[in-house]
């Protein structure tokens, strides 16, 4: 390889390497990303994308078994997973190699094989790339580490690819289950949970704490759980698997609640207990950066403690998103360049989706977080039933739930269950990240007959001016 030396040096392709690659050279900055998998990172191949491919899958399964209400007749409906799992792999493929494209249109270099930290030189760092047997050595003034994250196990209870699966199994599986257990009810266990009894599966999901999707407002979980359970759902809050035992194509899980032990019999489990940080066999022990929990302390920057380096990501701790990521990379970048009024990323302005069905998204503080900071609240709300758009799509099942600071009007926090949620989420992203009141929000026009109509209505309801309920 002609260049071994460069000013940026990514470790790691996924959503926040390859964006902070790309706006390094944008910004004239000569950049290297050094990926040891894929492109795109597991977000692109094996997370947000193809998950979304299969969730679109299984939405359009309801559809079908519920075109009579629409005025069709759809008999004997049945479905290839083999189909639906290579479309979802197609789709991931296809956008793997758009990030190609990119990162050679911007003039990146992409280097394959695994980076490892390996010392300092001059003025910056050296990084030895292992790919097929073969070390590359690179130098650069700069450093940033976006090597991701993995699954978190629990004790006694791991991944075997066959009975027990982490997201992987979970995507590409060769048959559908007949029963499946899912360990977790954050994003990702709710969403394989959704797919899959969407899909025809009989699913139960355990959560150890006492409410699913533990991260959203109380109000949110509570109708997603009642909803759930109506869809034939069987969730279990407050309740701890205590074991796993696996034989042939069978799972005998013991499931401990309120003191009592129950064992449930599934064909699959899958684990979704949250994930760690991809901190070990990349150098850190050469340089003098600190790990917290298995991630990568860093300041707002991305800077992790010594000169040169920085990280960015899911291996610097929550929220574990990638557009989280993705602006931690350009942060980062533009810091590193000099720029003028480069912000820090405020974390509380970032949206949350769930593609579950209903969708759930979120941004700001729940109600319960907005009281324990000892502010003073309003709370509006508005149903999907009340929407005319909601109930011309077949939609009705939904809560829109804003979060106002009853002095300032500020919107501390916006959360939604429902159609589409996870597009209209988006407003209020802009309207936290722009400082908005509800003055601005009140006076602002929503298209008719829109879903995004809630978004106002919900507002007025928290000043007691709803018209439509």
């Amino acid at each position: 390889m002609a260049d071994s030396s460069f000013d940026i040096i990514v470790v790691g392709g996924g959503p926040g390497g390859y964006v902070a690659a790309i706006r390094a050279a944008q910004l004239g900055l000569k950049s290297c990303v050094v990926e040891r998998e894929h492109l795109g990172g597991i977000c692109l191949n094996w997370g947000c994308i193809p998950t979304k491919a299969l969730l679109r899958s299984s939405e359009i399964h309801q559809l079908l078994k519920n075109a009579g209400s629409f005025g069709f007749s759809v008999k004997e409906i049945s479905f290839d997973i083999e189909t639906v799992v290579r479309r979802s792999r197609a789709v991931a493929k296809q956008l793997s190699g758009g990030v190609a494209h990119l990162l050679k249109k911007n003039g990146v270099t992409v280097i394959d094989g695994h980076g490892r930290l390996d010392g300092r030189t001059a003025d910056g760092h050296r990084l030895l790339v292992e790919h097929e047997g073969a070390t590359t050595d690179l130098d650069s003034k700069h450093v940033i580490l976006a090597t991701g994250a993995r699954p978190r196990t629990l004790p006694g209870i791991e991944a075997d690819g066959q009975t027990i699966w982490n997201y992987r199994e979970a995507m590409i599986p060769k048959t559908m289950p007949a029963s499946l257990l899912v360990i977790g009810s954050g994003a990702i266990g709710i969403e394989f949970a959704s797919f899959y009894r969407d899909m025809g599966t009989k699913v139960t999901v355990v959560e150890i704490l006492d409410r699913i999707l533990p991260m959203e407002d109380a109000e949110i979980s509570a109708f997603a759980h009642k909803v759930f359970a109506k869809q034939g759902m069987k969730v279990m809050t407050s309740a701890k698997v205590m074991s796993v035992e696996t034989s042939g194509d069978k799972a005998a899980v013991s499931v401990e609640r309120g003191g009592k032990t129950e064992t449930i019999t599934v064909e699959k489990v899958i684990l979704a207990v949250g994930i760690v940080g991809n901190t070990e066999a990349i150098g850190l022990e050469n340089i003098d950066v600190e790990v917290d929990r298995g991630h990568v302390v860093t300041d707002r920057w991305g800077a992790a403690g010594e000169a040169g380096i920085h990280a960015i990501g899911d291996l610097t701790g929550p929220p574990w998103l990638a557009h989280k990521a993705s602006h931690e990379g350009i942060i980062c970048v533009e810091r590193i360049a000099g720029l003028d009024n480069v912000h820090p990323l405020d974390t509380t302005n970032i949206p949350g989706c769930t593609y579950c069905r209903p969708q759930i998204a979120s941004v700001g503080m729940t109600e319960a977080d907005a009281v324990a900071a000892g502010r003073a609240v309003r709370i509006g709300r508005f149903p999907f039933i009340g929407n005319g758009k909601a109930i011309a799509l077949g939609e009705p099942e939904g809560l829109i739930k804003t979060v106002f600071d009853e002095g300032t009007g500020e919107l501390l926090g916006a959360h939604m269950i429902g159609a589409e949620v996870t597009e209209l989420i988006q407003g209020y992203a802009v309207a936290r990240q722009l400082e908005t009141t509800e003055v601005e929000l009140i006076n602002s026009v929503f298209p008719h007959p829109t879903l995004s109509e809630m978004m106002h209505e919900s507002v007025l309801d928290a000043y007691g001016r709803a018209i439509h309920i």
